[in-house]
């Protein structure tokens, strides 16, 4: 197919576009930096849909979607809670699904939750009429293949990227078009206690590893402090900024990595415009659905696997809380069960848990003696390896309920070492 020169009057207003969805329907919205905003601002002002549930990961932007005045008609269902459903999500407005990413696109594909519409960001189309699905291929990839309609915003500031992306127009049910810059954030600097993370994290790190790293102060302080290593790769579910300078000075080639060799691989990106400048019609750069990159038998042939992930709270026998506080819904499961079982099943791999000793400027220790009621186990004890605090590495695999808990109690904060020793000698009897 050559891309016909007049495709550009096809396109229709945001609200035309949304002229399939009807009452009942089942809708993937696209996530993070491809969050289609012109189409969801347009479903805001649809009044006569009724009970229309929408399933989508992150999403940027202030989330409308979910506000009370849509109660009955818009149902959020988030895979990946974000910070603007937090709020909707503890006030009962918009409900949250457990699951690992990378059985997320399954559920599009196999019909378990059958897709009438998929709102999607792209990319313009080349020559031969393929669009990109962006910064985002993710779920949203199974959702643009399984849905019976796609309505699309083509965007001219989306970059084209390259991997398993490709949209062609005709798939397209309808669009409109915008130009408009996609959802950035500058990457912040770490603080101290951040910085000693990364250092203890990234002497960790040998060379030839493959990195797992995603958005966050901690990963970016770790990849600040890998540039004397040597052949790196990336395999992950993302990456942000922290990735560009590495690749530049020759530090990550991707060279000794057995999936994808030579490609840093992912399923999304987040972070500045120069990340989405990098990305932009990069061909060392590959994006796949995420039932792809998580998959934990790719994962694993890839030789020394490093995976960082972080948790909210951690207790003394190793259970690892990563998306709630509490009953509170923070974030989701994502791919940190992927990639920990991933990392700890690849030759010479590392399952790294990183976390600051205490929360709540400091009055709350996030190692405990048991986890907060409600409190979700992302991570079970049986798979947590390494665990990071600013005061010390330790890998737990092998060790016994007891030898876990002094090991943990090793790395808490000093201030709440003492009360720990005595709660881990009541629960151990010893």
């Amino acid at each position: 197919m050559t891309l016909d020169p007049s495709w550009k009057n096809r396109a229709v207003s945001p609200t035309d576009a949304l002229a399939c969805l009807g009452n009942d329907q089942r809708v993937f919205v696209q996530g993070a930096a491809a969050t289609p905003t012109t189409l969801l601002e347009a479903l805001c002002l649809r009044r006569d849909l009724e009970r229309v549930r929408l399933y989508h990961l992150h999403t940027a932007g202030p989330g409308h979607f979910a506000d009370p005045e849509h109660a009955g008609r818009l149902r959020s269902i988030s895979l990946f809670t974000g910070p603007p459903l937090r709020e909707a999500v503890a006030a009962g407005r918009a409900d949250f699904m457990p699951i690992f990413l990378s059985d997320i696109p399954g559920l599009f594909v196999s019909g378990r939750i059958p897709l009438d519409v998929a709102l999607v960001q792209l990319s313009p189309p080349d020559a031969h009429g393929n669009c990109t699905l962006g910064t985002s291929v993710d779920a949203a990839r199974g959702a643009v293949d399984s849905a019976r309609f796609v309505v699309a915003e083509i965007n001219e500031r989306m970059p084209r990227t390259h991997g398993n992306t490709a949209v062609r127009l005709d798939r397209i049910h309808a669009f409109t078009l915008s130009n408009h810059p996609i959802f950035a954030a500058e990457p912040s600097a770490p603080s101290a206690i951040e910085d000693r993370i990364g250092s203890l994290v990234a002497d960790l790190v040998e060379d030839g590893s493959t990195l797992q790293m995603g958005i966050g102060a901690i990963p970016d302080a770790v990849l600040r402090r890998l540039g004397n290593k040597h052949d790196l790769g990336v395999h992950t579910e993302m990456f942000s900024d922290g990735v560009i300078d590495l690749v530049e000075s020759g530090v990550i080639t991707n060279r000794l990595k057995k999936v994808h060799p030579g490609r840093s691989v992912t399923s999304f990106v987040s972070g500045s415009q120069r990340l989405y400048d990098f990305v932009d019609d990069n061909l060392l750069v590959e994006f796949h659905g995420c039932d792809r990159t998580n998959d934990t038998s790719l994962i694993r042939k890839n030789d020394k696997v490093v995976a960082l992930n972080s948790a909210l709270e951690i207790d003394l026998t190793g259970q690892v809380c990563a998306d709630s506080m509490g009953h509170k819904v923070f974030s989701g499961i994502g791919g940190q069960m992927d990639f920990i079982r991933g990392a700890a099943l690849s030759r010479g791999g590392k399952a790294i848990i990183a976390l600051p000793s205490t929360a709540a400027r400091g009055t709350v220790s996030r190692i405990a003696s048991a986890l907060k009621p409600g409190a979700g186990v992302v991570t079970t004890r049986g798979h947590v390896h390494w665990v990071v605090t600013e005061h010390g590495a330790v890998d737990l695999h092998g060790m016994t309920l007891r030898e876990r808990g002094a090991a943990l109690i090793s790395i808490a904060h000093p201030d709440f070492r003492a009360e720990l020793r005595r709660e881990l000698a009541e629960i151990r009897h010893f």
